[in-house]
């Protein structure tokens, strides 16, 4: 206990009337400094205030575009209105109530099941992505009774101990060391490696992305995902597809893994599944693979989560699932992505400094090329191009928000690729609207040289214009 009561508490109203420089000194004495430095380096530290389907607005009323839906996590939109009814429909149900079996989480598993490829019956809860991989993880070990993972070079998992291990940017992983033993990376798209990798019949799982979204939207060649599969199956390895960010709908196939009409062993869901209103994980699994784990009295509670499965949770996960599959917004990712790809691959035919663009359905990334050769990239020994891989992509996607109105940001484990994975109800005149602002983007960045140094000018300037005052002292 305190050795005297906090002078001040703020309330839920004080806190959403806060002003945007109350919020930033918060964040910085509170929460992250170094990340409300960056966010204001790069003119990101708006106040937003209200957001419906594929628009926010902030303080001052002006509409941007989201591209970036919550990293894939809204499919259906900001606040879709038919998942906020679903949630308002429990609001006088027990939310968490342990001692009991809810209605809504046997409802949603249901639903899940029928809408999984193969015989994926089975459906643990949990609260988020990352814990989706945890718990995928401890099920194929438990089923196999083997320890070792394999995943692939510039995977992205998440960023818990487990998820980290598996995952392929050792940016985030060094500084953790030592992650869980026995992980190892094979190369994405190589069944060679992998092979080799499952030969000696140890490895419990090989949990891979269908789609390598924050490897730079990297799709895999034709036909891995099956012989992978197969070569699983060969070795008695379990096929893990994490479809965090490619389920739903968003690549457009319901899965991404059915586009090679694979089936795999569990199957992992979060993001979209919550609606963009509530946190919730998946994982999913065979009969066989979740009596084998936790079919018995002894086993059952091994791997538990105080919210997961939690009442408004799983009424989102209800009404969000049946709002992409009633409104086919599976066909419309399919559509909208394919038409998106020709619009922007004509945009690079024009700009050189596009070194490609790829994607399926609304999961598109576009790459920039590293402009510096010879003499300049000799003589700082790589500095220049590392410089620019590592943050053109940033200053690009901040003359997206700031003179455009165009949300969105590059791919974690590839910062020199931006990232466009709307909200599957995107129209067709804003998908025009973003290639219309990257043209000219493009066009007024024809020198990379010369747009690093207008870029550091004005990272200088804000940093001594927005700086001269600290903002005023808060709660």
């Amino acid at each position: 206990m305190p050795d005297q009561a906090p002078q001040s508490l703020f309330s839920v109203d004080e806190a959403l009337a806060l002003s945007r420089r109350e919020i930033i000194a918060l964040h910085t004495k509170y929460v992250n400094p170094t990340l409300v430095s960056m966010f204001k380096l790069l003119d990101f530290d708006k106040k937003f205030v209200r957001a419906e389907g594929v628009f926010v607005y902030d303080e001052d009323g002006r509409r941007y575009i989201d591209f970036l839906a919550g990293y894939g996590s809204l499919n259906v939109g900001h606040n879709n209105p038919v998942v906020l009814e679903a949630i308002a429909k429990v609001s006088d149900r027990p939310n968490l109530l342990q001692a009991a079996l809810g209605a809504l989480p046997a409802a949603l598993a249901h639903n899940l099941a029928q809408l999984a490829p193969g015989a994926l019956q089975h459906t643990f809860f949990c609260n988020s992505g990352t814990e989706a991989v945890e718990g995928g993880l401890k099920l194929a070990r438990l089923v196999t009774g083997r320890y070792k993972i394999v995943s692939a070079t510039g995977a992205f998992h998440g960023k818990s101990l487990g998820s980290l291990s598996v995952s392929g940017r050792e940016k985030y992983k060094k500084h953790f060391l030592p992650l869980l033993d026995g992980c190892s990376n094979v190369l994405f798209g190589d069944t060679a490696t992998l092979e080799t990798a499952l030969a000696a019949g140890d490895v419990a799982a090989f949990i891979v992305e269908p789609i390598q979204g924050e490897a730079g939207v990297i799709i895999p060649p034709v036909g891995y995902l099956k012989a992978a599969a197969a070569l699983c199956r060969k070795y008695g390895t379990l096929f893990i597809a994490d479809e965090i960010q490619t389920g739903l709908g968003r690549t457009g196939n319901l899965f991404a893994c059915e586009y090679e009409g694979v089936i795999p062993d569990i199957m992992l869901l979060s993001k979209s599944l919550g609606g963009g209103l509530m946190p919730i994980g998946a994982i999913m699994t065979t009969t066989a693979h979740w009596k084998t784990a936790y079919g018995t009295f002894d086993r059952a509670l091994l791997h538990t989560s105080t919210f997961g499965g939690n009442a408004r949770a799983c009424a989102a996960g209800l009404a969000s699932v049946n709002y992409i599959v009633d409104h086919d917004l599976t066909k419309q990712a399919k559509e909208k992505g394919t038409y998106l790809l020709e619009k922007l691959s004509a945009l690079r035919a024009d700009h050189p400094m596009i070194k490609e663009v790829r994607g399926r359905g609304l999961l598109i990334g576009l790459e920039f090329t590293e402009p510096f050769h010879g003499y300049l990239d000799k003589i700082t020994n790589g500095a220049l191009n590392k410089l620019y891989h590592e943050y053109f992509a940033s200053l690009v996607a901040s003359q997206l928000v700031n003179k455009y109105g165009i949300i969105t940001a590059f791919t974690l484990n590839n910062p020199n690729v931006l990232r466009f994975e709307p909200p599957l109800t995107i129209e067709y005149a804003e998908l025009d609207y973003l290639v219309s602002a990257l043209d000219d983007i493009c066009g007024q960045n024809k020198s990379p040289a010369r747009t690093v140094v207008r870029a550091g000018q004005t990272i200088a300037k804000r940093m001594t214009t927005r700086h001269k005052k600290e903002p005023r002292t808060v709660k």
